[in-house]
């Protein structure tokens, strides 16, 4: 093969089936939280732990959304999230799997109490 009809892999790596160049995978980005209202709690003193946390995210969420499911959640102090494991395949992505399965699920209601320690992502229900 000459130096001209060598493939182009600068871009991919590699080449797709038949030879032509493929495109590269879009660089991750920031979730779109533009449908979601965003609920910053500081509470004082701060939140003991997690239960503690969680019981001042329902509050909120009661206020906001009248009936409410919780979706999903983050613990930063334990490093836990729900669902379990949702972040497994978002280990290269930017957005979290706990974030990217609330907004995936109908959550409009996002409540982080101090500053990420713990976040909470909610869903109202119709009765």
């Amino acid at each position: 093969m000459t130096d001209d009809a060598k493939p182009d892999r600068s871009r991919t790596g590699g080449t797709q089936a038949g030879g032509d160049a493929g495109t590269s995978c879009p660089v991750p980005t920031a979730p779109d939280l533009s449908g979601l209202t965003v609920a910053e709690l500081y509470p004082q003193p701060p939140c003991s732990d997690y239960r503690r946390a969680m019981e001042s995210a329902d509050a909120e969420a009661c206020a906001r959304l009248g009936e409410y499911m919780l979706l999903s959640w983050y613990d930063r102090d334990r490093d836990f999230e729900s669902p379990q494991h949702a972040s497994e395949c978002h280990q290269a992505g930017a957005v979290p799997g706990y974030v990217d399965y609330g907004l995936h699920h109908g959550a409009t209601l996002k409540v982080d109490v101090d500053g990420g320690r713990f976040v909470f992502f909610y869903l109202p229900v119709d009765l």
